[in-house]
Formats: structure tokens, C-alpha cells, sequence
């Protein structure tokens, strides 16, 4: 199993930009799958992006232009710029890999945008 440890989240004002980040315990040069996802209160987890060894990347289309996802394979890091912020973006965010069949996931950070 790949550990994940997610940091970046914080407190910003609707409008505002944060940079996640995921730090992975292997490489992840062949880790065929990794993402973010996010759980706001009282609501279920949803899939946020998702970027492939191959170097594709997809979102929702609810999300698309605001959220970049990346993947820095020298610093083993996963990061997902965030821009535009809505109180809406609330939540915790969450990174997840799938690596060898195994789906591992971070413990989570929490994003709250408010004024």
C-alpha cells in the first residue's frame, strides 16, 4: 500500500487559489492512477480529478477551468491547484492512488472557504 499524505488546505476567501499537495512513500513514475477527492459535511465523497501514468487528466465538468491536477514525478508529489474558490469547495480533500491493483488513500486536508 502507497502512503499519502496530503497538505496545502486552510482558510480562503470565495475568489481565492490553494495548492494542494500529496507526498506518495514510492515513486510515482508507475503508479497507473491518482486523484483527488473531497467529502463535505454530511455529504458523500466525490471524485474531484484524476491524472494517468500516461499523463491524461479529467475532471468533473462542474470543475473544469477552475481545478488543475499534476504530478510531479521527481518529488513523488500529486498537487491540485485550486482557483476561483466557492464556499461550495468546502470540504475535505482527499488524495487516492491505485498502484498495483491496491487503492490506497491520504489521510486528508481540510479546505474551507468563507469570508
Amino acid at each position: 500500500q502507497v502512503r499519502l499524505v496530503e497538505s496545502g488546505g486552510g482558510l480562503v476567501q470565495p475568489g481565492g487559489s490553494l495548492r494542494l499537495s500529496c507526498a506518495a512513500s514510492i515513486s510515482i513514475f508507475n503508479i497507473s492512477s491518482m486523484g483527488w477527492y473531497r467529502q463535505a459535511p454530511e455529504k458523500p465523497r466525490e471524485w474531484v480529478a484524476l491524472t494517468t501514468k500516461g499523463g491524461n487528466r479529467n475532471y468533473p465538468e462542474s470543475l473544469k477551468g477552475r481545478f488543475t491536477i499534476s504530478r510531479d514525478n521527481a518529488r513523488n508529489t500529486l498537487y491540485l491547484e485550486m482557483n476561483s474558490l466557492k464556499p461550495e469547495d468546502t470540504g475535505v480533500y482527499y488524495c487516492h492512488s491505485i498502484h498495483m491493483g491496491v487503492s490506497s488513500w491520504g489521510q486528508g486536508t481540510q479546505v474551507t472557504v468563507s469570508s
